[in-house]
């Protein structure tokens, strides 16, 4: 993942998801051997299962580090009401692993594009230390606000963040 927020400010990110941000970490996603970079096109169907998230840095470091994956245009680009839409949430990450190191607030779930073209943006914000107890998330995907979660679990501003693009797959027709 580059240190740059420029993708992210052409694909709408910085705006509607985030605020602008200096990158000071980096993190990889990947689903299967396909990994996630500047707005790339992704499948609903490869995205189904969790992606491969992984915290670069020293393992031996004491940072955490907290992943929020959102959809902003739910239910569809042009009357985003949903948004935005609680895919993934992963507290307590240790630097130099990976997501499944960590403690899953939000059980996953892959892109469901009802219509339109959907941004899934993985965003990552370093914790001031372990989330242990005092972390709160409602029970509802709906309306979810990364930055008002942010602020609420003094996450500040993100240090790195990705996006991908997913669309409704088309049916297979069977003979």
């Amino acid at each position: 993942m580059a240190r740059s927020v420029g993708t992210l400010v052409v694909g709408g990110v910085i705006g509607d998801v985030l605020d602008m941000f200096t990158p000071a970490s980096e993190f990889t996603v990947q689903y299967g051997s396909k990994q996630v970079t500047k707005g790339c096109d992704i499948k609903p169907s490869v995205a189904a299962d969790k992606p491969r998230v992984q915290i670069l840095g020293h393992p031996l470091s004491s940072n955490l580090y907290t992943l929020v994956m959102v959809d902003p245009d739910a239910p569809s680009p042009s009357e985003p009401r949903l948004r935005e839409w609680l895919h993934w949430l992963v507290v307590d990450i240790p630097e130099g692993h990976d997501a499944t190191k960590g403690r899953e607030l939000v059980a996953y779930m892959g892109p469901q594009p009802p219509t339109g073209i959907h941004r899934y943006i993985l965003a990552l914000f370093k914790q001031e230390g372990a989330m242990e107890g005092r972390i709160e998330v409602a029970d509802v995907r709906a309306n979810f606000s990364t930055r008002r979660f942010a602020s609420q679990n003094r996450l500040g501003l993100p240090v790195a963040a990705v996006y991908f693009n997913s669309q409704k797959e088309s049916a297979v027709k069977k003979r």
